[in-house]
C-alpha cells in the first residue's frame, strides 16, 4: 500500500500514530474528494443565480477564494479529532479547543470578506456570513466528534468482549486441567485397589485405561473441548467397564439413549464426572448391589440435550451437596456456566435414602 501524498498525506500523517487505525491512501482520497466536491458545488450554487440571468458578477468570481480556505480548514477537523483523541484530553479541554477553533475559523472568514470587498459592504453584511461560518464549524466538528466517540465506544466494547472471551477460555482451560488429573488419579486408584483383589482383572483394566487415556490426550492435543455425545458415551462405557472389573455384580448399569442425540456436541469429560460421582458415593462405600441409570434425550423441541445420571444409593442432604468441595460436579457446572451462560443447567435432586439424580442440560440452538 503506497502512502497518501499531497494534501491527503498531510491529513494521514496526523492520524498515523494509531497502529490499529492506520488510514489507507484510498480512504484519504475519498475524504479529500468529498471536500473538493463540496467546494465545487458551493461555488457553482453561488454563481447559479447569475448564470440563470445571463450575466456574471466579477465580485462573485472570488467565491473560490472565499470557499477554498474554509473547506481546507474544515477538512482538518477529522484529523484534529484524532489528535485530540490520542492526547486523551478531558471533555472540557476538547470543548475549549473547538471553541477556539470556531472563533479562529469565523475570524478568518471575516478577514477573507474584508479583503475581497473592503469598505464596499456595510459592517452588518459581514455579520451573517461570519455567524454562518461559526455555526458550520460547530456542526461539522460536532458530527466528527460524535462519529469518533461512537467508533471509540465500539472499539472499547470489542476489546472488552475479547478480554472476556480470553478470560473465559483461560478459566475453561484451567478447569479442564484440574479435571483431567482428577480423573486420572481416581482411575489409577481404582486399578491399584483392583490389583490387590484380582491381578488378572487389573491387567485388563490397564488396557481399558490406556484407551481412556488416549481419549483424554486426543482432546487435549487437538485443543478442542467439544466432542459428540456418542464419543463421550463410549468413553463413559470404557470407564464403567473398568469399574465393573472392580465392583463386579455390585454394579448394574441401565442405558436409555436417544439415537437422535448421538451426533450432538458437548464438552469433553462432562458426562463421565457425573457417573464417577455416583460410583464414588453410591457404590464404593457399600457392599450391596446397586443400579446406575444413564439417560439421554432431546428436549425443548430439539433445542436442548439432556443427560441424566441416576443411582439408587443412600442419597444426601441437598445443603450438604451445595457445601461440598467435590471437584467433579462443581467443575462440570462451572464449565456449563462459562460456555453456555444461563442456558447451560445442572440440576441435582437428592435426599437422604432417596438416591441421587443429576441432570445436565446443554443448549443445541446457537447463542
Amino acid at each position: 500500500m503506497s502512502p497518501p501524498s499531497g494534501f491527503c498525506g498531510i491529513l494521514a500523517k496526523m492520524e498515523l500514530k494509531h497502529d490499529h487505525d492506520i488510514p489507507t491512501a484510498r480512504m484519504w482520497r475519498f475524504y479529500v474528494s468529498g471536500w473538493t466536491l463540496y467546494l465545487v458545488l458551493l461555488t457553482f450554487t453561488m454563481q447559479l443565480g447569475n448564470l440563470r440571468h445571463g450575466h456574471f458578477d466579477w465580485r462573485e468570481s472570488t467565491d473560490l477564494l472565499w470557499s477554498a480556505p474554509q473547506a481546507a480548514i474544515l477538512a482538518l477537523l477529522w484529523p484534529l479529532g484524532g489528535w485530540l483523541e490520542r492526547k486523551r484530553l478531558a471533555p472540557l479541554a476538547v470543548f475549549l479547543v473547538h471553541a477556539i477553533g470556531a472563533l479562529l475559523y469565523a475570524s478568518l472568514s471575516y478577514l477573507l470578506l474584508a479583503l475581497m470587498f473592503g469598505p464596499s459592504l456595510p459592517f452588518n453584511r459581514y455579520v451573517w456570513p461570519t455567524l454562518y461560518c461559526l455555526m458550520t464549524y460547530v456542526v461539522i466538528a460536532g458530527i466528527f466528534q460524535a462519529v469518533r466517540m461512537s467508533h471509540t465506544a465500539r472499539r472499547q466494547a470489542a476489546a472488552i468482549q475479547q478480554a472476556q472471551t480470553l478470560l473465559v477460555a483461560s478459566e475453561l482451560d484451567a478447569l479442564r486441567s484440574k479435571l483431567n488429573p482428577h480423573f486420572l488419579f481416581n482411575t489409577l486408584h481404582s486399578i491399584i485397589a483392583l490389583t490387590r483383589k484380582n491381578p488378572d482383572a487389573a491387567e485388563t483394566a490397564l488396557f481399558q485405561f490406556s484407551d481412556m487415556l488416549r481419549y483424554v490426550l486426543d482432546t487435549e492435543k487437538s485443543g478442542k473441548d467439544r466432542v459428540t455425545l456418542d464419543e463421550e458415551l463410549r468413553f463413559t462405557r470404557d470407564y464403567l467397564e473398568l469399574e465393573s472389573l472392580r465392583l463386579g455384580p455390585r454394579l448394574s448399569v441401565k442405558w436409555e439413549l436417544d439415537d437422535a442425540a448421538a451426533g450432538h456436541p458437548l464438552p469433553a469429560l462432562s458426562l463421565q464426572p457425573l457417573v464417577e460421582n455416583s460410583i464414588k458415593h453410591a457404590f464404593n462405600p457399600h457392599s450391596r448391589p446397586g443400579t446406575l441409570h444413564i439417560r439421554t434425550r432431546i428436549e425443548d423441541g430439539g433445542k436442548a440435550l439432556a443427560l441424566t445420571v441416576v443411582d439408587d444409593g443412600p442419597g444426601a442432604d441437598p445443603s450438604a451437596v451445595r457445601e461440598s468441595n467435590g471437584l467433579g460436579i462443581r467443575t462440570v457446572e462451572r464449565r456449563l456456566q462459562l460456555e453456555y451462560g444461563p442456558r447451560g443447567l445442572l440440576a441435582i435432586a437428592t435426599a437422604p435414602g432417596a438416591g441421587f439424580v443429576v441432570t445436565m442440560t446443554i443448549p443445541l440452538a446457537p447463542a
